[in-house]
């Protein structure tokens, strides 16, 4: 079974998160179960990895918090969005933090509509990498197969 990790961290700060977060959370969750039925039939497990940033870390780092990752890479790659940052709240203090850009649009809050166009882009990419594995395997010194090894 082929397996998609989406991994989201934030910053937690006495077990408090900011709201930009914990709505994103709730997102994220949806995204997932979703992901999970849709992908199912293709046989691709989806994994959810919840990681929280201490308040050290998100002062070094104030755009780490918020971030979601689809297999390593961060949504704005599978969704060919820019990372943005604006004003948060009193957990956050004076940092910005983060956002996303798609399209021209700024979120805050990432809606589960957004983790899953990214999700399905992952599933799609599974897809072509085992296809290319595949050919190049059977295929492999075959010139006329149309191979892209």
């Amino acid at each position: 079974m082929e397996k998609i990790t989406v991994k989201w961290q934030r910053l937690v700060k006495d077990k408090e998160t900011c709201p930009r977060c914990e709505q994103t959370g709730e997102e994220v969750e949806k995204a997932v179960s979703k992901l999970k039925k849709s992908l199912k039939p293709m046989n691709i497990d989806v994994e959810l990895e919840k990681n929280e940033l201490s308040l050290k870390e998100f002062k070094k780092s104030p755009l780490e918090s918020n971030l979601i990752e689809i297999n390593g890479n961060p949504l704005e790659e599978w969704l060919n969005a820019k990372t943005g940052k604006s004003e948060c709240c009193d957990i956050c203090g004076p940092n910005d933090c983060r956002t996303v850009e798609v399209n021209g649009k700024t979120y805050e809050k990432i809606p589960a509509d957004l983790i899953i166009k990214a999700g399905l882009a992952a599933a799609s990419n599974l897809s072509i990498e085992k296809e290319n594995e595949s050919c190049c395997n059977d295929n492999e010194g075959d010139s006329n197969t149309g191979c892209c090894c």
